[in-house]
Order: C-alpha cells, then structure tokens, then sequence
C-alpha cells in the first residue's frame, strides 16, 4: 500500500491562492439562463470533459428533515440535522469548485432525489454541471455516473461524497496522481467506507455489494480484486455522520491545520457554533 500525494504546505498554499474560486462561488444569484443551462438531463455528461484532465463527481442528496445525518438524532433535532447538512454539502461544492477548476477536472453536481436538481443547482458555484442521480441503489447510480463520464471521454473519474467537509485538495490530487499507475484509487473514512475514489475507466461489479455498512471498503476492495484492479488505498480521512465525527472536528479545528480547516468548511463551523452544537 504505498501514498501519492504532494506536500501539505504545498497543497496548503495552491488551495489559498485558488481562494479567488470559493468568491466567486459563493455568488447565490445566477441569472435565469444559467440556472437552467446548469440542470441537465440524460446523456449530459457528452463534451463535459472537453481539454480538462477528468471529472469530479460530487454526490448529494437533498438537505431534508429525517432523510440526511439521520444518525445525528439525537442529540440533533432532525431540522438541526438537515440544517448541518445544507452547510456541510455547500462548503464541500464551493471547495470541490475551487479544487476542480485548479487541477483540471469537470466538476459534476450528481443529485439525489432527481425532482432536487433544480433547487440544489441554486446552491451550487457556477463551474458545476448539475445531473440527477439514476440507478435502484447507490451502488448503482455510482456505477451510471462513472459510465456516463467516461462516455464523455474522461478517462480519470472522481467520485467524492458529500459528508467530508475538510476534504482537501492534497487528497484529491493525491487520489488523481495515483491513476497514473493504478486502476482505482480509494480514501476511506473512518467508519469503514470511503469518501473519495478514483478510476480510470467503468468497472461493472465494483458497486455490487450492500452499502452503508461496516464493510463496504472491505467489501470493494473484495470486488476490486476479484475483477483484477490494481488498487490504491490513500490514508483514512473523517466524515462528518455522527456526533462523535464533531469531536473530530472540533480537534482539527484547534490543531495544526486549524486556519486550513477554517478555509474548507466556514459555514459548517459557523453553523456549529451559532446552533450551540458542539458535544
């Protein structure tokens, strides 16, 4: 298991001079026309690529009460967990955004239920696509949207959650680099799972397994094997699902990288502390 990524300072510093990004997107009032342009159907992943270097995928649900961060209640009231919610995924877009446009990949806004794509395309910087998620499951509307980015001609596939708000961009890059030798690169999170993978081209089976459980890194890795993918697994990062996630976040907030974490999730912090919702 070996790690390709770049020097934190370095990261550090590309990712504040690229503050120009998060600005501009934190502009809530695109014009009616680019609202629209920004919502888009079937078969719009075709040209999104263009010269860029690849595709990220950010996936999202709808911030609603009893739907996300289910497992922060209690202590959180459902609306306090769907609030969290909202302003954990528009951190996560405006710095996905910023990220994306910096490195050279397609940032694609993929939403789940599909009747949300035109509300969140309201919250979204300006940079992103925005394409409704299709499939039975997740492991299935994955394996669409990887398939359809590809059929754009993107031959380096992101795919990142919507529940890690300090996701940064050494971490991206680092998943990016390691499709130079690899055939799938994952970031697992601390409870098991992953919040960002990469891949270089569909891989049919890799998804097919139970999500949302204690074993689902194990269980992809299981598959990745089985369909004879050269993997890299990058270092375990956090998400934010549980009240304990806030201890964690509380800690990076006062640690070394504290002005860092700051830049990344503003407004999840804001939130947090105005709500009074630190454990």
């Amino acid at each position: 298991m070996s790690v390709c990524a770049r020097g934190l300072d370095c990261a550090r510093l590309r990712a504040r001079r690229s503050l120009r990004y998060r600005d501009r997107a934190v502009r809530r009032g695109p014009t009616r026309a680019r609202r629209r342009a920004a919502v888009c159907g079937p078969g719009s992943f075709r040209s999104v690529t263009g010269r860029l270097r690849g595709v990220l995928l950010v996936f999202a649900k709808e911030p609603e009460p009893g739907r996300v961060k289910t497992r922060m209640v209690p202590p959180l009231s459902p609306q306090q967990a769907s609030d969290l919610y909202g302003e954990m995924l528009q951190d996560v877009l405006i710095a996905s955004g910023r990220i994306a446009v910096e490195i050279g990949l397609a940032p694609v806004l993929v939403v789940d239920p599909p009747r949300a794509a035109a509300a969140l395309a309201r919250r979204a910087p300006t940079e992103f696509r925005i394409v409704p998620q299709r499939g039975a499951d997740l492991g299935e509307r994955m394996e669409w949207a990887i398939r359809e980015a590809a059929a754009s001609g993107a031959n380096r596939i992101l795919l990142r959650g919507s529940d890690s708000p300090t996701l940064d961009l050494e971490r991206i890059e680092a998943v990016l680099a390691s499709l130079d030798e690899f055939d799938l690169a994952i970031s697992p999170d601390l409870s098991s799972g992953y919040n960002l993978l990469g891949v270089r081209k569909p891989t049919p089976g890799l998804f097919d397994l139970p999500m949302s459980t204690r074993t689902v890194l194990e269980d992809t890795l299981a598959n990745a094997a089985a369909l004879g993918l050269r993997t890299e697994v990058q270092p375990a990062s956090f998400d934010v699902d549980t009240v304990n996630d806030l201890n964690r976040l509380a800690a990076a907030r006062a640690g070394p990288g504290a002005s860092y974490v700051a830049d990344m999730c503003p407004r999840t912090l804001s939130f947090l502390d105005a709500e009074g919702l630190w454990p």
